[in-house]
């Protein structure tokens, strides 16, 4: 069985814990000291490294107990042990000549190994994104996990300056400036893993920048259709649309939402030796085999206008457009599949219907719209309860009450996490998501064509007995996948 280091914190430190030459040498960690025991992690059954420490110990006439530790997890906590041992005085980093020191201290071990165990452990915690940011008094590091931000280091605010700088030296941005934002990539190897970080540095009030990098790992392989969350019913709806010679299929959602998993997803649903697609991405962020994958570069006039315009002459016959942002890629998007191309892209709305009302006011004419759109599906990520300490309990009034109230048969018992170790302590592990989606007939067809009203379209939806994002999640609930915490926080009742 293989021990998660993190589950002993804190660790031992100062003289309790083996230097950091000693842990790399022998993968050796020391994970808790008691009273009559000794808890050692060992990366490997060493019998030699165990003779070693049973040596070294001898004089405590404590027991010995060796526990298997995963490699990569060593690594972190051995970067990390280095750097809150790392000394770095406030008078090193009030040095004159503020290039040249910057450039130098941030190339120092110490900087070195605080930025590296900030970016691994980010990394083997599951973390989307990581921020780092300059507070009043002190450096607050921030991971992502799940959708929800956790506090995870607060540092002497005196290091953010090198702790910027190495950033920026590894992005290869300009380390001097600190007034325009910066955008860069880093590309970090642990273990086998090679994982791109897209860095966003911005100014912020006061003498400081907030730092974010978003973590795409390249060596995961896109999610499937049937591993996102999507409900039987919606899986053969999609199949159905995805299957049409022509027209345009929207995927809606606030921002974080995963719809850009969702159209990777979708891609590899549809790819066939017998189609040309093509898909016009900001950025790329997994790679589609059998999918012709464009990154777009607005610095150099290639925005996803300009490239849709170019993509048509590549005889596609499917056309994926990361995102409908302005008016003449709606245009674009809803000619390309009025001449032969089934186009598929994303819209920032609130739920489906109304990327109806938004494509309508970004100029596209009501009978172009209704002759093209083939259906929209909109989505919300929730968090899924740990499966590790999900326990059961029974509903209360209200809750029965909410479910009655929706048209679903309450269940018997509601299923949470009481938060353990492998989940941090949240109850919750992983997401997935909750959607509505509905497919567009001719009665649809002609109240888009005739500028129906968002209430009017509601209300059209609503008779067809489509199950909203609400219902979605409350049906989740009810399998035990997530908790009505998560359904209202993610989506209005």
């Amino acid at each position: 069985m293989i021990h998660s280091i993190s589950s002993f914190r804190p660790l031992p430190t100062g003289v309790l814990q083996y230097t950091p030459p000693f842990i790399e040498e022998n993968g050796a960690i020391l994970l808790k000291v008691k009273e009559e025991e000794l808890l050692i992690g060992l990366v490997e059954d060493n019998e030699a490294v165990q003779d070693r420490l049973n040596f070294f110990h001898r004089s405590s006439r404590k027991k010995l107990t060796f526990l298997t530790v995963d490699k990569k997890d060593l690594a972190i906590s051995l970067a990390r042990i280095v750097s809150e041992s790392s000394d770095l005085s406030e008078g090193a980093i009030e040095g004159s000549g503020m290039s040249l020191t910057l450039d130098k201290l941030a190339g120092d071990a110490p900087i070195i190994n605080l930025v590296n165990s900030v970016f691994m452990e980010g990394i083997e915690q599951r973390a989307s994104d990581i921020h780092i940011e300059k507070m009043d008094n002190a450096v607050q590091v921030r991971y992502r996990i799940d959708g929800v931000l956790h506090v995870v280091r607060t540092l002497d605010a005196a290091l953010f300056p090198y702790i910027s700088s190495r950033i920026k030296i590894m992005a290869q941005l300009n380390i001097m400036e600190n007034r325009l934002p910066q955008d860069g990539r880093i590309t970090v190897s642990l273990g086998s893993d090679e994982v791109d970080l897209r860095v966003s540095i911005v100014p912020i009030a006061g003498e400081g920048e907030s730092i974010v990098l978003r973590v795409l790992h390249r060596s995961e392989k896109p999610l499937m259709l049937d591993e996102l969350g999507f409900v039987k019913e919606h899986i053969q709806e999609i199949s159905l649309l995805t299957g049409k010679p022509n027209g345009l299929l929207l995927v809606t959602g606030p921002t974080g939402c995963g719809k850009s998993t969702t159209l990777n997803a979708l891609l590899q649903y549809i790819k066939s030796d017998r189609l040309k697609i093509v898909s016009i991405e900001d950025p790329v962020e997994y790679y589609v085999p059998g999918v012709d994958q464009i990154q777009t570069n607005e610095e150099i006039g290639l925005g996803f206008s300009t490239l849709l315009r170019r993509v048509l002459r590549q005889d596609p016959n499917i056309i994926m457009i990361g995102e409908i942002r302005d008016s003449e890629t709606a245009e674009l998007a809803v000619r390309s599949a009025l001449t032969g191309h089934l186009v598929i892209s994303t819209l920032h709305t609130n739920d489906a219907v109304s990327a109806i009302p938004r494509l309508l006011n970004m100029g596209v004419e009501p009978y172009l719209l209704a002759s093209v759109l083939k259906g929209v599906s909109a989505q919300r990520l929730v968090r899924v309860v740990c499966p590790d300490c999900r326990e059961e309990r029974k509903l209360t009034p209200g809750e029965i009450q909410l479910f009655e109230k929706k048209g679903i048969k309450a269940p018997s018992v509601l299923t949470l996490g009481k938060g353990c170790s492998a989940c941090d302590h949240s109850g919750y592990r992983g997401r997935t998501l909750i959607n509505e989606m509905f497919s567009v007939d001719e009665n649809l067809e002609d109240l888009i064509s005739r500028n129906g009203s968002r209430t009017e379209l509601r209300d059209f939806l609503r008779k067809k007995k489509a199950a909203g994002l609400f219902e979605d999640g409350l049906i989740k609930v009810k399998e035990g996948i997530t908790t009505i915490e998560e359904v209202e926080r993610a989506v209005d009742s």
